[in-house]
């Protein structure tokens, strides 16, 4: 960012009223809402702000944009993991607070909702104002505390990624997927047959529970796990539960149907008729998007399912008329970034080859078997060692030191109780209950966050988390400015297209069929941007793998 560039600060004064003014100094000025500061302030302005996701859906809907801002409350979380200070309250007023020597006040709690087309799952109560005078202290404040970090341009890099990403996200949630409704009606019924009416499932479902029963000779709910465990005991077959690998390979003549049945019913509960009610309006689908959601910061939805929509559905995804999908899918991107951090000379040397990254691999003590090196690659990530994982593991070792210690290292440090950070700084701190200088344990306060090997009193399970932690979580980074990138990319060549999806390593951007190349070249040109910004010149190559498609299941 230039010196230059213009940065000002927006808060609310608690009475529906809004103050804004330049960081540098100079009188602030009453506006009645953030859409009147934005017009006030040069063009081009850095804004600072309490939170993106309160501020920036009004300037939006007030048909406004800004380039870049600073998200006290996402940053304030941020440096409260890397202190070792996770659960802590991280509200600008909490900020402010510890900054004063005051009472730190809770942070707002969340109250579930019913999900409506234009509601998330949660909303968030609204936090308490914080002045414009405080809320520069802490932003102030807040640059002293990542100057005082590990690596301090590597936090503060992280910092500014995801404060952009909150912009993305929110203009994301804006625009919407788009999603023919009438295509998704024809789906369900050709799936599933048609619903009788005063509710009940849908035809094919109800002809699937009858073949279930009847193979059982007694009525079986197949929803109910429970019924199904019994029912299989009753026969003889002694199941832990009804996951799919269990039940496949069983000599029964209930299999067959049930399987069928779990997989329809699961679009029928997830998105079914009630779903597309629920989620789809005026021709989009407009889950919330969430940076930063996960522990390995992942991004997640608040309701919708949007990150899990089966390939089937995927049929109702369809571009406007005259536009078209470009669906971009980053190519083995953990991997990469692991060859990335680990600074391994002969891993960073085959990730920069202009091929399939375990191809390149395989001749390298795996006598060209792919499958082999991508479960050595996999087992180094996931932490799988035993059996052929640990003897493909010790192949991969002894190719690639560095990079297999890096993981390790990690693993370590995890199963110590240590602090564990991501290439820019993200921290995964240790688990509730870990000795360290009493540190805070990790918050429980957010579905989705913890997974449930982190949570694991096993050292060994913690270990595991921790070794994924430092490679999903830097490629999370990463990802991150790669979205800033390619949104910064379409603003300048002043092109139509919309971000409308992402998720871990594919984003889709909705644009006029004739800007579809240029939006090609941008994911391209953002995915090395951001490969040089997150870790340096390395030979590391992050390539995509991009579908120009008027539908979005023909992309895969």
């Amino acid at each position: 960012m230039s010196d230059r560039t213009p940065r000002w600060a927006l808060a609310e004064d608690g009475d529906g009223h809004w103050q804004a003014g330049p960081l540098t100094g100079g009188p602030p000025i009453g506006v009645r809402d953030p859409a009147e500061a934005v017009r006030a302030a040069p063009a081009g302005t850095r804004w600072v702000w309490r939170s993106t996701a309160a501020v920036y859906p009004r300037l939006l809907t007030a048909g406004l944009r800004v380039e870049r801002c600073h998200d006290i409350e996402n940053t304030e979380l941020l440096l409260l993991a890397h202190e070792g200070r996770s659960g802590e309250p991280r509200s600008a007023a909490a900020a402010w607070a510890r900054l004063t020597n005051a009472p730190v006040p809770p942070d707002p709690p969340q109250r579930a909702t019913a999900p409506t087309a234009q509601s998330p799952l949660f909303e968030a109560r609204s936090a308490a104002p914080l002045p414009l005078d405080a809320l520069i202290a802490v932003h102030e404040d807040q640059a002293r505390r990542l100057a005082a970090t590990l690596h301090p341009d590597r936090m503060r890099l992280l910092a500014a990624a995801e404060s952009a990403a909150f912009l993305v996200a929110a203009e994301m949630n804006r625009a919407g997927l788009p999603w023919r409704a009438d295509v998704h009606r024809a789906l369900l019924t050709e799936l599933l047959g048609e619903r009788y009416a005063g509710g009940g499932e849908p035809r094919r479902l109800a002809e699937l529970a009858d073949e279930i029963s009847a193979a059982f000779g007694r009525r079986v709910r197949p929803e109910l796990p429970a019924d199904v465990v019994k029912a299989f005991a009753e026969a003889g077959i002694r199941l832990k539960s009804t996951r799919r690998w269990e039940i496949q390979e069983l000599d029964h003549p209930a299999v067959e149907p049930l399987l069928t049945y779990k997989k329809l019913y699961r679009i029928y509960t997830a998105h079914g008729w009630g779903w597309l009610q629920d989620w789809v309006r005026d021709g989009r689908f407009r889950p919330e998007f969430v940076p930063g959601g996960t522990l390995t910061g992942r991004w997640v939805t608040k309701g919708g399912g949007a990150l899990q929509i089966p390939k089937v559905i995927r049929r109702a995804v369809v571009a406007d008329p005259g536009w078209r999908l470009v669906v971009a899918d980053a190519d083995q991107m953990e991997p990469r970034v692991l060859a990335a951090i680990s600074r391994d000379p002969a891993f960073m040397e085959v990730a920069g080859r202009p091929e399939d990254l375990y191809t390149a691999i395989s001749r390298h003590g795996f006598s060209g078997d792919r499958d082999m090196a991508k479960l050595a690659v996999l087992g180094a990530v996931y932490g799988q060692t035993s059996g052929d994982g640990l003897k493909n593991l010790a192949a991969l070792r002894r190719r690639f030191p560095r990079a297999v210690a890096y993981v390790d290292d990690a693993a370590k440090a995890g199963e110590e109780g240590r602090l564990v950070r991501t290439w820019l700084g993200r921290t995964c701190p240790p688990p509730a209950g870990a000795a360290e200088d009493g540190e805070a344990g990790i918050p429980q306060d957010r579905e989705d966050a913890w997974t449930p090997s982190y949570a694991s009193t096993n050292t060994r399970a913690r270990g595991r988390f921790t070794r994924n932690f430092v490679v999903q979580g830097s490629a999370a980074d990463w990802a991150l400015l790669l979205l800033a990138a390619l949104r910064q990319a379409i603003a300048a060549a002043g092109l139509r297209a919309e971000l409308v999806f992402f998720q871990h390593d594919e984003v889709i951007v909705h644009c006029p069929a004739e800007e579809a190349g240029a939006v090609t070249e941008a994911i391209r040109a953002a995915s090395d941007r951001a490969g040089r910004i997150a870790f340096g010149d390395t030979p590391v190559r992050f390539p995509f793998t991009t579908a120009v498609v008027e539908c979005y299941a023909d992309a895969k």
